[in-house]
């Protein structure tokens, strides 16, 4: 791997590394400003999937975005839209302030990570792609490591405002490391902008999403839940049809039809069910079930990335010598059962138990977003690969967001049936046994890989023989 690739992947890297803790500060200090807000800390899964939602809306139009006007450019106003938007959420004074500062937020981060994985996928052979992700995933995993210790100590010493006033510094630093070091990416021009089918998404993706979240809170009758779900329905396969006929879609679902891709996108997404419901509800678990502070809980939630930044460098290893199809498989499993554990942490539990299950969560599921991110572009053609970094952040975001919503709804239902005022320990269980079963739908899904898949990208076949 060249050394100007290897640069190109740490400063793309950065940006990622803004997103992750971010995310990972936050969700730590939900019960903190859920007292601020004078609302209960689970209606704060909201200030999650505002933020993940935007994303998953305004992703599509990404890779169109960075061939019409230039990868460096839309990374650059990427990472300033979302430090506005950091600015904006550390002087919110209610909750609903707070989701408009988090959707300007997501607006900023739908443009920075596909565009820099497009940037990286452009830059570097298929032999090296398994290392070059390696490269661009690293620092990222610096951010969920220092997130969880970093928004307890500030939220627990200081003042949960200064979670966002963090990103100031980092993205001003990112601005200026692009201006000097990525250079700009010359692209056959694109089609026309597909507005349909971006409005078409957005209505699906919307509806869905908040559909879910206000009928597990029972905040509308369940008449207005309903209806919302079926606009989003109807949105959705209007999309569809919308593509038959449309030759450039915003979101290119004939990519489904190349096997690792599309095995990839569907393996990945029942699995990132599963994690993405992980930072909402750990913290949760510990804080209010628990009863511990916010740098307490950020002490012990902090092992699950740490478990990631470890097995990053022994990923190509892994892949080299098993294969993408049996990695994904028994890794996965794996991954699943670690999930399962977490449904068993009581208070009376050793702090080390709980540490060696959420490091040893942290290893596997690294080792699995690294097959999955990596095989999904290996049969790529080159003038599909700006559609293909879209269609993938895209479902990537809206398995997370749906992971979040999985997890909210999963705890209130719980309580709900079993009488529960606000969720007890025996709530979180079933909600962390649901998402499990969510995450454990990849498995069967990664067996359909073929054999030899990727191997061009590991070398996995030449150690076989």
């Amino acid at each position: 791997m060249s050394q100007r690739a290897r640069l190109t992947a740490m400063i793309v890297a950065c940006a990622l590394f803004m997103e992750n803790l971010d995310s990972t500060v936050v969700a730590t200090a939900l019960p903190t400003m859920a007292r601020a807000f004078h609302t209960a800390p689970v209606n704060m899964s909201v200030a999650l999937t505002s933020y993940l939602l935007s994303l998953t809306v305004f992703i599509p139009a990404s890779g169109w975005v960075a061939d019409r006007f230039g990868s460096r450019t839309v990374f650059r106003v990427a990472i300033l839209i979302f430090t506005l938007g950091s600015i904006l959420c550390g002087r919110a004074g209610s909750l609903w302030f707070l989701v408009f500062a988090r959707i300007i937020q997501g607006i900023g981060g739908a443009m920075m990570v596909p565009v820099g994985r497009l940037v990286l996928l452009r830059t570097v052979p298929k032999s090296e792609l398994v290392s070059a992700m390696a490269w661009f995933t690293t620092p990222a995993l610096i951010g969920p490591v220092l997130g969880p210790p970093v928004g307890g100590f500030i939220v627990t010493y200081v003042s949960w405002h200064w979670i966002f006033d963090i990103n100031v510094p980092i993205g001003a630093l990112g601005i200026v490391l692009v201006s000097l070091y990525i250079e700009e990416i010359e692209d056959a021009p694109p089609g026309k902008f597909d507005w349909t089918g971006l409005v078409l998404t957005a209505v699906s993706l919307v509806c869905l999403m908040y559909g879910l979240q206000i009928a597990s809170k029972g905040v509308l009758p369940w008449p207005e839940s309903a209806g919302m779900l079926a606009v989003g329905a109807v949105a959705g396969i209007a999309y569809y049809l919308h593509t038959r006929v449309t030759e450039h879609p915003i979101v290119d679902l004939s990519l489904m039809r190349i096997p690792t891709f599309g095995l990839s996108v569907t393996a990945a997404s029942f699995f990132r069910i599963g994690i993405g419901a992980l930072p909402f509800l750990l913290p949760l678990m510990l804080q209010v079930g628990f009863g511990m502070s916010a740098a307490q809980s950020g002490m012990i939630t902090f092992a699950s990335s740490a478990g990631s930044l470890v097995m990053k460098p022994g990923a190509q290893y892994a892949l080299r010598k098993f294969g993408f199809r049996s990695t994904l498989v028994f890794n996965g499993a794996l991954s699943v059962t670690t999930i399962a554990l977490c449904a068993g942490f009581r208070p009376s539990w050793p702090l080390a138990c709980i540490y060696a299950v959420l490091l040893a969560g942290g290893f596997v599921r690294s080792l699995q977003f690294t097959g999955f991110n990596t095989i999904a572009f290996a049969d790529i053609p080159p003038s599909k690969m700006s559609s293909a970094t879209s269609f993938y952040s895209t479902a990537q975001q809206l398995s997370m967001t749906l992971g979040v919503a999985a997890g909210a709804t999963a705890l209130e239902m719980s309580a709900m049936l079993l009488g529960h005022p606000e969720p007890l320990l025996v709530d979180y269980s079933a909600a962390f046994l649901t998402v499990a079963l969510a995450a454990a739908i990849s498995v069967p899904v990664s067996m359909r890989l073929a054999e030899d898949a990727g191997d061009e990208l590991t070398g996995h076949g030449a150690a076989a023989d």
